[in-house]
C-alpha cells in the first residue's frame, strides 16, 4: 500500500487534475468515423487522466489505475502517466503492477527522481535486493554530483533516505514534502506551467524541465506541455528525445500548431526542408489569415536554421 504521506504527495502534484485551459496556441482533436466491431476502444488521453487524478484523490486507487491504463494505451511513452499507474495499482494493493509501471517510467524518462524512489522502495518490498541496490547507488550518485545545488536536492536526498529504510525493512519516508492542505485546485498545475514557460525565457533548461513535469503530474499529457518538454530537449541537444514529445503531442492534437512550429524547426536542424514545409502546411491549413507559428517556421525554411543566429 501507499503511505499515507507518499499518497499526500502524489496528491500535491496531481493538484486534482481538474480540466486544464488551453495554454498555448493550436490544440484539439478530430474524431475517426470507424464502426465500433473494427475499432478499438479511443480514449481522450487529458480526459482519461483527469478522471484517474479524480479517483486517485478519493482512494478509489483500483478506478485510478483503470484510467490511467487507457491513458497510456493511447500515450504509451509518457513517463509521468506510468508513475501515476504505479502509484494507484500500489494504493490497490498490487506491488508487482506498480513496480512494472514505475520501471517503464524511469526508462521512458530517467530524470525524474520520484519514480526512481517509489521503483526502489517497491523493488525491495518484492524482495528484489539487486536491483533496489542498483537504483539506490544511482540516487546516491545523482546526490552527490548534485552536491545539494540542483532543482531536485531535497528530492535526492529524502529518496535515498526511503530507501535505505525500505532496504533495512523498515517504512520509508515519503519522498516529497508532504503539502500542508489537501484541498488543491489546478492553479497548482498552471502556475507550474507558467514557472515553466518563465525559465524557459530564462535559458534555465533544468529548472524548466523541473517544473513541466510539475504540472505533467498535474494534466497529463497535454499538448502544451508536451511541445514544450519537446523544445526543451532540443536546445538540450537530444533531437531524438525532443522529436517523441512533438509527437506525443500531435498524436493527443493533431492541429496544434506549437507542436507543428517546433517539430517543423527540428526538421529543419536536420536537413529535411520536405518534412518542414509539410508541417508549415499543416500550420497554414489552420490559419488561413496567416498566424505567428507559420511566419516563424517560414524563416526558419528560408534561413536553412534560427533566423535570429
Amino acid at each position: 500500500m501507499v503511505s499515507a504521506r507518499a499518497r499526500a504527495a502524489a496528491l500535491g502534484l496531481l493538484a486534482m487534475a481538474a480540466p486544464v485551459a488551453a495554454l498555448a496556441s493550436g490544440g484539439g482533436m478530430s474524431g475517426g468515423g470507424q464502426m465500433p466491431s473494427i475499432a478499438a476502444p479511443s480514449y481522450d488521453p487529458v480526459e482519461e487522466y483527469r478522471r484517474g487524478a479524480a479517483a486517485y484523490q478519493a482512494g478509489k486507487f483500483r478506478d485510478a489505475a483503470r484510467n490511467f491504463e487507457h491513458v497510456t494505451e493511447v500515450q504509451p511513452k509518457v513517463a509521468s502517466v506510468w508513475f501515476m499507474l504505479g502509484m494507484a495499482r500500489a494504493g490497490a494493493g498490487d506491488v508487482k503492477g506498480a513496480a512494472h509501471a514505475y520501471e517503464k517510467a524511469v526508462k521512458l524518462d530517467p530524470a525524474p527522481v520520484p519514480p526512481h524512489r517509489e521503483y526502489a522502495v517497491t523493488l525491495a518490498k518484492l524482495k528484489q535486493t539487486d536491483k533496489a541496490a542498483a537504483e539506490l547507488a544511482m540516487l546516491k550518485a545523482r546526490a552527490e554530483a548534485c552536491n545539494a545545488t540542483c532543482p531536485e536536492a531535497a528530492d535526492l536526498t529524502a529518496a535515498v533516505t526511503a530507501v535505505q529504510q525500505a532496504m533495512a525493512g523498515g517504512a520509508p519516508t515519503a519522498s516529497l514534502a508532504a503539502p500542508a492542505s489537501l484541498v488543491f485546485a489546478s492553479a497548482a498545475g498552471d502556475a507550474a506551467y507558467e514557472r515553466a514557460v518563465g525559465l524557459i525565457n530564462q535559458r534555465r533548461w533544468a529548472d524548466a524541465l523541473a517544473a513541466l513535469d510539475a504540472a505533467q503530474t498535474v494534466f497529463g499529457p497535454h499538448p502544451d506541455v508536451l511541445t514544450y518538454k519537446g523544445y526543451v530537449w532540443r536546445r538540450l541537444g537530444q533531437w531524438d528525445r525532443a522529436e517523441g514529445y512533438y509527437r506525443a503531442a500531435l498524436a493527443v492534437a493533431p492541429n496544434h500548431r506549437g507542436a507543428r512550429e517546433y517539430y517543423g524547426e527540428l526538421k529543419v536542424l536536420r536537413g529535411d526542408l520536405a518534412g518542414a514545409r509539410a508541417m508549415l502546411a499543416g500550420i497554414e491549413a489552420e490559419c488561413s489569415f496567416g498566424c505567428a507559428e507559420a511566419e516563424e517556421l517560414r524563416l526558419w525554411i528560408d534561413h536553412g536554421g534560427d533566423p535570429a543566429t
